[in-house]
């Protein structure tokens, strides 16, 4: 008796454990997901700007010839205005969204 007890008492609370695991996910809030896509975008645009602080260093303390900085500050800053258009599209997608 006390051995079905306890087993039953086992599965009450391995089904109370694991009920979190058999529910299905809710639907991701749409507006959430462009706001951390927006956070991500802006941690990207801040790396982009390290990088292009870091060329501007390297050409200053004479580790990059000019032809290399020159090179090399293009692409950053091509990449930087690719991040930038990224964003601004993002916010006007934002913006024109219906709010519920």
């Amino acid at each position: 008796m006390e051995l079905l007890l306890a087993l039953i008492l086992l599965l009450v609370v391995a089904a109370f454990v694991m009920a979190p695991l058999w529910r299905r996910p809710e639907p991701a809030d749409p507006g959430q997901a462009r706001k951390s896509q927006l956070d991500e975008l802006e941690a990207q645009k801040e790396a982009k700007y390290r990088e292009i602080r870091d060329t501007e260093l390297d050409r200053a303390t004479g580790k990059l010839s000019e032809d290399e900085f020159t090179r090399q500050d293009a692409e950053l800053r091509g990449d930087a205005l690719e991040i930038l258009d990224q964003i601004d599209r993002t916010r006007k997608r934002d913006d024109e969204s219906p709010t519920p």
